[in-house]
């Protein structure tokens, strides 16, 4: 039926209002989100949810896009754009880090929250997806700035986040002492010290011991029972891993540490390469006094491009989205990828993969080890009471084993990618509480 005419339907701030929709539709239609949202729509068909909860599914429950003000060590005041995003908080509180870098925008933030709803759900953590962060470039400001701008943001983000609404973590140029001035800023206006606001935080203010290490170790964890269900011997294994921060840092270490020999590693900067295996404490002794592994003497250099295509049993992607695409990934001699970063291989990449018969071990599945020792550390925290690395290690290893198994198993008997399995048990997880609960009003 038409409206009549003059009715507030046609007013001027109506079209005002559908515009900015249509702008804010615009701005998380990127293209991590459209391919966070064909892994659903891939997945969909074999979860065997209902359509109503599939439509639910698809969009985040809540997208926050606001400014932070900081005054810069010169006197002067500069804004950036920062953003939070609420996938779905049908499992309990949302979940999820805070990155500052030159590219967030709110798809990104969209597509990660996305992707942490799936990966809390496969894990059966009681949480759903969230991620945040503010459009900087972190290298370029003081500690002071960064202090001042961390206080702000989460000034700004009070109204929407807590121990039971929204609980930030670390991610991408953040670290335990962005979390510790997170805590104190919610904290101070609280009136009282609230650990459990933030993960990832100085073991003297509430975090937990392991918790650095986590994703990096879980990584490994995952990679090693894949290669006992493929044949593979990993303590013979011959890898190259993409990143050398938190998660490749880490993970190159726990291959060694199983025998494994890591004969490239490389950052931003680009790599490093020798075929006899790297001395990974001489590469974090150039890199601690350096900054990056640019222009280590005892390797031979390489770009990152090369070192994804090296000939390796075991690709460990641990740097950030996109790096294997249709363009490359033909040109992968990898016998094994597991993806330590979020996103790393594109759609197009995935299925030149599975034709190649290159098994990939999905980022919601692999490196879970993060926000499930997070887990731990907020379950801690609220109940003031702590557990030592040996626990926290065990508690993780069952955590993973659990998920590998269940994901391995549908993929088998549904002949599904691991990625497609991993997707639908994380769905199946979520559509459940949801059938459970309903919609309300």
């Amino acid at each position: 039926m038409g409206t009549l005419s003059g009715s507030p339907l046609d007013s001027p701030a109506v079209a005002a209002g559908e515009a900015l929709a249509d702008q804010a539709h615009l701005e998380w239609d990127t293209p991590l989100f459209e391919q966070a949202q064909v892994q659903l729509e891939q997945a969909l068909p074999h979860a065997d949810v209902a359509p109503a909860i599939a439509e639910r599914l698809r969009y985040p429950e809540r997208a926050f896009m606001f400014s932070v003000p900081v005054e810069l060590d010169d006197g002067t005041l500069r804004v950036f754009p920062a953003y939070r995003v609420q996938h779905s908080s049908v499992l309990g509180p949302t979940k999820g880090g805070i990155r500052y870098d030159a590219e967030v925008t709110l798809g990104e933030c969209a597509a990660l929250a996305v992707w942490m709803t799936w990966k809390c759900a496969l894990l059966r953590l009681p949480y759903g997806g969230a991620k945040g962060g503010v459009r900087c470039n972190p290298r370029s400001l003081s500690p002071g700035e960064l202090q001042r701008m961390t206080r702000r943001f989460t000034s700004e983000l009070l109204p929407i986040i807590g121990p039971q609404e929204d609980i930030p973590a670390p991610d991408m140029a953040t670290n335990e002492q962005t979390m510790a001035w997170m805590m104190d800023t919610y904290s101070m206006q609280k009136g009282y010290a609230v650990p459990e606001i933030v993960t990832g935080k100085p073991i003297s203010i509430g975090g937990s011991v392991f918790r650095h290490e986590a994703t990096g170790a879980g990584v490994v964890m995952v990679t090693e029972r894949a290669c006992d269900r493929l044949g593979l011997s990993l303590a013979s294994a011959r890898c190259v891993v993409q990143g050398f921060g938190n998660v490749g840092g880490i993970a190159a270490q726990e291959l060694v540490d199983r025998g494994a020999t890591v004969v490239a590693v490389s950052d931003m900067s680009g790599g490093v390469h020798d075929e006899a295996g790297l001395d990974l404490e001489s590469v974090r002794a150039w890199v601690a006094e350096h900054r990056t592994l640019e222009g280590y003497p005892h390797a031979a250099g390489l770009s990152n491009a090369e070192l994804i295509e090296l000939p390796c049993d075991v690709l460990v992607l641990a740097a950030r989205e996109d790096q294997v695409t249709a363009e490359n990934a033909g040109r992968v001699q990898a016998r094994l990828i597991a993806e330590g970063a979020n996103g790393p291989t594109s759609i197009e990449a995935d299925a030149i993969l599975a034709e190649r018969g290159i098994p990939v071990l999905p980022d919601i599945l692999t490196n879970a080890g993060g926000v499930t020792v997070s887990y731990f550390e907020w379950v801690q925290d609220l109940g003031r009471l702590f557990w030592d690395g040996r626990e926290i290690r065990s508690r993780l290893a069952e955590k993973l084993s659990d998920a590998s198994d269940r994901v391995w198993e549908l993929s088998q008997t549904r002949g599904l990618s691991l990625r497609g399995a991993a997707l639908v048990v994380g769905i199946r997880e979520v559509a459940a509480a949801m059938e459970a609960r309903g919609t309300y009003p």
